[in-house]
């Protein structure tokens, strides 16, 4: 055998390996294609974000009695919320991602804790009160119960304040103005107690500058309608609290003063806590004067010093008020923070809490 047909020979097996190889090179890509067709997501959800999970919210029972429409998708008809049912119909008890109790109705012995029925796994209990502390009443036996808060504190687990400023868009109207103002302090009061720190403030600011008052404590109770038109009358708005508790800030600070044009003379929660959602130079707080005289001696400089005055709405350019006074947008806003939600959590003390 000469040397060329044996190194033939020996080329031949090398080179048919070599053609095999090249064939399995090329035909590779075909199975691992169709394994990633397989077990990789629809074509879909490359191009657009999975659908998210319902969140269904069972409200136990209604705050104070007064129920509302819950027909159809009623989270992202009115408040453009998506993925979020809420119920008030307690055979879903079962199927609730969360159960909402409000607490007036559970302190006064209106409503009850669903304790008898088993709770499923991963349901979560929200406590949901706008009621200051001394007004909760007795919560000690609702220790280790409650899984999340919701209130107008602003560490609360779910936080719904009575109102906030945001940026003002082309669409919000215009500002209030300064015009038609003749009373330079009024308060609407509908409940008077001489005990009470901002009865006892007001009859001693009424020796320095005149207060006109409205309510019922005085018989000078105003229509819904009444309400603004006669504020915006005045130059401050006494929007004193009922309770000094920490966050407390309600729609006396919000509507009756902001949404009137009036600058608010706040008394409630310390000074860091209106300076946390407010702008500092949009209200007056009572702590910052040695004496209430020396309150009402600069309300009466302000009233004639209509340059100084207006600083006080200079805020108005920039912010408008946001109240909220639906309870379904304030259920709503469960969904939209839903997935960042403690899951473990529990209250141990909520008394303690709520009292802190």
């Amino acid at each position: 055998m000469s040397l060329q047909v044996a190194d033939r020979m020996t080329l031949n097996p090398l080179i048919g390996l070599m053609k095999g190889l090249l064939v399995f090179l090329l035909c590779l890509p075909f199975p691992l294609l169709l394994l990633c067709e397989l077990w990789m997501p629809p074509k879909a959800a490359w191009g657009e974000p999975a659908p998210h999970p319902n969140v269904t919210v069972l409200l136990w029972h209604w705050p104070f009695g007064v129920a509302l429409d819950l027909e159809g998708d009623v989270c992202l008809k009115r408040y453009n919320v998506s993925s979020c049912r809420l119920r008030s119909d307690r055979s879903t008890f079962a199927t609730a991602d969360v159960v909402v109790f409000h607490n007036r109705e559970l302190v006064r012995g209106l409503q009850a804790l669903p304790l008898v029925l088993p709770r499923p796994q991963g349901q979560r209990w929200v406590w949901m009160s706008l009621e200051s502390p001394p007004n909760n009443g007795d919560l000690r036996p609702f220790a280790d119960l409650f899984n999340l808060t919701m209130s107008y504190r602003r560490d609360a687990d779910i936080h719904i304040p009575y109102g906030k400023l945001v940026p003002r868009g082309p669409g919000d109207g215009e500002e209030p103005v300064l015009h038609n103002k003749s009373v330079p302090v009024c308060w609407v009061v509908s409940s008077y107690r001489p005990d009470h720190r901002r009865s006892r403030l007001y009859a001693q600011l009424i020796d320095s500058v005149p207060v006109t008052v409205y309510g019922r404590w005085n018989h000078k109770a105003l229509s819904p309608e009444d309400l603004l038109p006669t504020i915006s009358q005045c130059y401050f708005y006494l929007a004193f609290e009922n309770s000094e508790s920490r966050d407390y800030i309600t729609e006396k600070l919000w509507r009756n003063a902001y949404q009137s044009g009036a600058v608010p003379v706040v008394l409630g929660p310390p000074l860091k806590d209106y300076k946390a959602v407010a702008p500092r130079s949009s209200f007056i707080h009572v702590d910052e004067f040695a004496s209430v005289g020396e309150l009402g001696r600069r309300l009466r400089e302000l009233v004639s010093d209509e340059e100084s005055y207006s600083h006080f709405l200079g805020w108005q350019k920039e912010w408008r008020v946001k109240q909220y006074t639906d309870w379904r947008e304030r259920l709503c806003s469960i969904c939209s923070q839903h997935d960042s939600l403690p899951k473990h959590k529990i209250y141990t003390d909520l008394e303690a809490w709520v009292n802190v």
